[in-house]
């Protein structure tokens, strides 16, 4: 069964950021598979749901911990490297231009501290990344990121403008939606092929 999980940070304060795409777009993707409501799992420190997305039986888990401490929620569902390998970790990357999404399988973090934190607890890297663009454009199609670490920080704890917001929860969720039923149904690597 594959385990879909959205990294963010809890709390209101951190709901519409840019640092939660992957949070809210794991949300959306359970609204839209009509999958029944998250209930809370104390012991992952998490919120977890049980449903088919597809054809697939899937289990979509939301940490309650902060970013860096993802890892302990997914330790709780993947007990294993082979395991790990039905493992999709969904985040935002500063990268990447809004709208745009990337799949990758057993590459490093990136600078990512849910994604590293995410590595050390099941002790592999062997699992697939559903990268979400977060950052402005540039006329050439760039990711337009800020520089420097304070205001990298200050970016990604930002909200996200109403017309972003717009495009996170329109035409980049049905893409998310369908890129999600192609690497349960068919690998990462035809996910790959068609979305990145």
């Amino acid at each position: 069964m594959f385990v879909i999980v959205g990294l963010g940070n809890p709390g209101n304060e951190y709901k519409t950021t840019r640092h939660n795409a992957g949070r809210s777009l794991v949300l959306l993707l359970a609204e839209t598979a009509e999958l029944p409501e998250f209930r809370t799992d104390a012991k992952a420190n998490g919120e977890v749901t049980l449903g088919t997305v597809g054809s697939k039986k899937v289990t979509l888990l939301i940490p309650n911990t902060f970013m860096n401490k993802s890892g302990s929620a997914v330790a709780r569902y993947v007990k294993s490297v082979k395991a790990a390998k039905e493992l999709i970790v969904v985040h935002d990357d500063i990268d990447l231009p809004l709208g745009t999404l990337r799949v990758s399988f057993g590459r490093g973090d990136g600078g990512h501290n849910g994604v590293a934190s995410v590595m050390r607890a099941i002790k592999t890297k062997d699992f697939i990344r559903v990268r979400v663009g977060v950052s402005h454009q540039s006329a050439k199609g760039a990711a337009k990121k800020p520089s420097g670490e304070e205001k990298i920080l200050k970016f990604l704890l930002g909200k996200f403008t109403p017309a972003e917001h717009k495009e996170l929860s329109g035409p980049l969720a049905k893409r998310f939606v369908a890129l999600i039923e192609t690497a349960v149904a068919e690998g990462y690597a035809m996910a790959m092929n068609r979305f990145n």
